[in-house]
């Protein structure tokens, strides 16, 4: 756990290390079995949840261990991705090494042995989420496509003029372009929900907003550019009395709390593996069998079909019939080992660590002059988006990246929640469980000099 300053300010920063660690160790490669189990297990039982520190995480992930610009690499860029642990990228050399071969439909060995695989993705998924079954998971690129996905496949059928779909202002933007696009074909709206002043959704603007009209409401379980944690439940709980679906974008909180579907009584709950520490490229979306039973096809062709002809095509059940062609064979096999990974940590002290990471980094933010965080939301994850005076966000980012930190600017795919602020772009530092106190205080440090030495300094 970082250590918490013993008053309300922080101390201050240490100076950034100037002695870089040694090289990028090279990752050995594992092999995958020749002969996998027989019966696809839930999870590899490798991984049993134990004692969590940021330190057990660090050594598992090669990246944090290479240098940028001369400094040791300070990775705060995890609401935009993640870095990999070498349980994932030895799962996936090891898949193309030994076990490469597409799924379903092969009659050889190879094949079977790769759909075990991919369907154990599946089936972890489903128990990571708590879903009631791995028929309720979907396998897709990831959150926007999932989002997508939802408006095409249910939105089409189900909406039409005069129908509201709800999305708060704080959301990103897959969470209200798709929903846009298909508003303007159903003659359906996309109504926003308001913010407070501190970044939290307007409850009771959101009570006033549902209606008979509210087909849809679309809301992120935690924000990517705020942190804000709504009140995921009791907004889905409310939504329902109305008769409306909910349909969670779950991209930022996967990473950093333990999740539930069934609990949070989500229609529709959507995530990116490249978020969890797994590769990019795939991703998951989750549905009650109530929501599959009201989707459509959305894409045609292979993997999707049980028999075609020109005067008649069936489909595959569902799952499949939203998995038109060659699914991301190793993208599942990479989340599959990401969520092992992650399981072999206690999820409550990961998230406890990730808390208590925030506050030192509040505390240690407020001494830097000219500096202000964005959003004060009392419930939210360790997200960070800040402004400094006399510098702009992008200039602020290249002054950090010198110094090997490296954090996002820009409008963070938020706009309308920016633009709350009266802002059109920000500094983001997003943190996960294998950052520490210390990279905090090289931050802090770095943001300091800035300052001091003024503007126009980080184009030096």
């Amino acid at each position: 756990m970082p250590t918490m300053p013993a008053t309300g300010a922080a101390a201050a920063p240490a100076e950034v290390p100037t002695t870089p660690p040694a090289e990028v160790p090279t990752t050995p490669t594992t092999a995958v079995p020749a002969t996998p189990p027989a019966e696809v297990p839930g999870l590899p039982t490798t991984a049993q949840p134990g004692v969590f520190s940021p330190e057990s995480a660090r050594k598992d992930v090669p990246i944090l261990h290479r240098t940028v610009n001369g400094q040791p690499l300070v990775w705060l860029d995890n609401g935009a991705t993640t870095q990999k642990p070498r349980q994932v990228i030895e799962a996936v050399s090891a898949y193309y090494s030994a076990a490469n071969s597409n799924i379903h439909r092969g009659a050889h060995t190879m094949a079977r042995e790769a759909t075990e695989l991919y369907e154990a993705g599946r089936n972890a998924v489903a128990q990571f989420l708590g879903a009631p079954s791995p028929d309720t998971v979907m396998f897709v690129r990831g959150t926007t496509e999932a989002i997508n996905l939802v408006a095409q496949s249910w939105g089409r059928g189900h909406l039409g003029p005069g129908d509201d779909i709800l999305v708060p202002v704080l959301e990103h933007h897959s969470d209200i372009v798709p929903w846009q696009l298909i508003a303007e074909e159903t003659r359906a709206r996309v109504v926003p929900v308001p913010l407070t002043p501190d970044g939290d959704i307007d409850q009771d603007a959101y009570a006033d907003l549902l209606s008979a009209r509210t087909q849809m409401v679309v809301v992120s379980q935690a924000s990517n550019v705020l942190g804000t944690v709504p009140p995921v439940r009791e907004m889905t709980a409310l939504a329902h009395r109305y008769g409306a679906k909910v349909l969670v974008d779950g991209a930022q909180a996967v990473a950093h709390m333990p999740v539930d579907v069934q609990e949070l009584g989500a229609d529709f709950y959507a995530f990116s593996g490249h978020k969890l520490f797994a590769p990019t490229g795939i991703g998951a979306l989750y549905a009650t069998p109530e929501a599959m039973a009201e989707m459509r096809p959305w894409q045609g062709g292979g993997n999707m079909i049980e028999s075609v002809s020109f005067e008649r095509t069936t489909f595959a059940p569902m799952p499949h019939m939203m998995e038109a062609g060659t699914g991301h064979i190793s993208g599942v096999v990479g989340l599959l080992a990401a969520i092992d990974w992650l399981r072999g940590f206690d999820q409550q002290a990961v998230a406890a660590y990730e808390q208590a990471l925030m506050s030192y980094a509040m505390q240690a933010m407020a001494t830097v002059p000219g500096l202000e965080v964005i959003g004060s939301a009392a419930e939210r994850i360790a997200v960070m988006t800040f402004t400094l005076a006399g510098h702009d966000p992008a200039s602020v980012a290249n002054w950090l990246d010198k110094d090997g930190i490296a954090v996002r600017a820009g409008h963070h795919c938020a706009q309308p929640a920016l633009a709350h602020y009266g802002l059109e772009s920000a500094a983001r530092a997003s943190f996960a469980l294998y950052n520490t106190s210390g990279e905090v205080d090289q931050l802090v440090a770095s943001l300091r000099r800035l300052q001091e030495a003024g503007p126009g300094a980080e184009k030096a």
